[in-house]
């Protein structure tokens, strides 16, 4: 394991003066769940890890009538903890029960996740399909940034040295709204996904037709995607099988995926036809306010 200085600040100022101190050589703190790895791999080499879970504003989980403020450090059982937040952020809580083990959902956070920027993060297509949008600070001042544009390649993304993720918000979700997040993995849980789908959707008052729509795939790129021709496809037409199996069919038309050990291409694209279809259907049952029975993992 690299030796390396440890820090633990206890305001949003003080880990941004660390940060820009150590002029990218410094690597933020959350669960670590990722970030341990890499560094005990060597695929990091950090002169100083900044601890930031004892920072407030790092750590605000606040759900009102603007939406919701997920703070980069909040861990995952805090999530699906929060009755509100299961009920109308529903693909959030989904995400955060299947990333790892109990022990390291205590421990792992959706900014953690976000910013360890994996292709087959579970966390991304959820942030992406509700509309989170990226606080990110540094010295400068603040800036937001969409999701589905935060991850610029695998392990990379838009983060300049010197700042930091400090929240993802989302806004207010609307009247006959749902959400859904489900991945495919060969074992029933503890691996990461080789397809995944999140999908969030808005119905009319009959529950019969597709007001909005936003689908995001994740583990079939070099990034998670928002699959935005697919979402079209659903936006003013009636809730109904034609309908999104032509939505299917537009997420599989920007798909690329690879051939690895858990999954060849072809399959790969077929599964991420399957599991639109699926998912689209579960956000559409918890819009109409139906029970929703599923196994995680198919």
């Amino acid at each position: 394991m690299r030796h390396f200085d440890y820090h633990a600040p206890q305001s949003l100022a003080g880990a941004l003066e660390l940060l820009a101190m150590h002029k990218g050589k410094a690597r933020p703190l959350a669960g670590g769940t990722d970030l341990i790895d890499h560094v005990r791999m060597g695929r990091l080499e950090p002169d100083s890890m900044i601890d930031i879970k004892k920072i407030a504003e790092l750590n605000i989980l606040e759900l009102g009538p603007d939406g919701l403020r997920l703070g980069a450090s909040v861990p995952c059982c805090r999530v699906y903890e929060h009755a509100k937040l299961v009920e109308h952020y529903s693909a959030l809580a989904d995400s955060a029960h299947i990333i790892g083990g109990v022990q390291i959902q205590s421990r792992a956070s959706f900014g953690g996740n976000l910013c360890n920027s994996g292709p087959a993060a579970d966390s991304t297509p959820a942030m992406i399909a509700l509309g989170g949008k990226c606080v990110i600070a540094s010295h400068s001042g603040t800036r937001e940034v969409p999701v589905e544009e935060f991850c610029s390649g695998p392990g990379k993304n838009v983060l300049q040295p010197g700042e930091l993720l400090v929240e993802i918000r989302f806004p207010a979700r609307p009247a006959n709204s749902g959400s859904h997040y489900r991945r495919f993995i060969p074992r029933n849980e503890m691996d990461i996904a080789v397809v995944g789908v999140g999908a969030s959707v808005t119905l009319d008052a009959g529950g019969e037709k597709f007001l909005a729509a936003r689908i995001a795939l994740g583990a079939v790129a070099p990034t998670p995607l928002y699959a935005t021709a697919a979402s079209a496809a659903l936006v003013g037409q009636p809730v109904n099988d034609e309908t999104i199996a032509k939505a299917a069919a537009a997420a599989r038309s920007i798909a690329s995926p690879i051939t690895d050990m858990r999954g060849t291409r072809e399959y790969r694209l077929h599964l991420v036809g399957v599991l639109t279809e699926r998912v689209v259907k579960a956000a559409v049952a918890r819009a109409r306010c139906e029970t929703l029975v599923y196994r995680p993992g198919h």
